[in-house]
């Protein structure tokens, strides 16, 4: 058996002709499974000043970037292909303010037959990209680029799973 051959056989969401396809879990006993995920925005001194002091024109930057991340959770399965729809049973969310930089991290919880780390990623990648939104005036150049601003370090950091019962 090549690498390649090897490979292919790992891989879930393809068939045996490489064609993309959804893993059937039906006959998967549910489980209580739990994904936190993490990530960092890199910013300005002065914008995380004005975040922190609630003085950004847009808004309430933590607050809308945590609805942001919620939302983003719930709706996984409309931007992933081939992500199931699962019950989410809790997400939290939780906002770290360094000196130049913001990590989110989002914690998903739900009963089912597949796992949520896509769902905590998306609520991640989402949250960061509402901070972005948020301050993205004060983050500009004056050539209208923003050099110091940088979403990065995106992973899972825990990933649980317990039998139901």
């Amino acid at each position: 058996m090549t690498e390649s051959e090897a490979d292919d056989r790992d891989l879930t969401h393809v068939d045996e002709s490489g064609r993309a396809e959804m893993v059937d879990v039906g006959d998967k006993p549910d489980s209580r499974r739990r994904a936190v995920a993490e990530g960092t925005i890199h910013l300005q001194p002065s914008t995380v000043d004005a975040v922190r002091a609630n003085d950004v024109s847009k808004g309430d930057v933590l607050a809308t970037a945590r609805v942001g991340a919620v939302d983003a959770v719930k709706h996984t399965w409309e931007t992933i292909p081939l992500c199931h729809q699962i019950p989410i049973t809790n997400v939290d969310t939780e906002f770290t303010v360094d000196d130049s930089r913001i990590v989110l991290s989002v914690a998903v919880e739900t009963t089912g037959k597949t796992g949520c780390e896509m769902e905590a990623l998306q609520g991640v990648t989402t949250g960061l990209n509402v901070v972005l939104d948020m301050v993205k005036a004060a983050e500009k150049d004056d050539d209208g680029g923003y050099p110091e601003t940088r979403i990065d370090d995106v992973r899972v950091v825990e990933k649980t799973k317990r039998q139901v019962g």
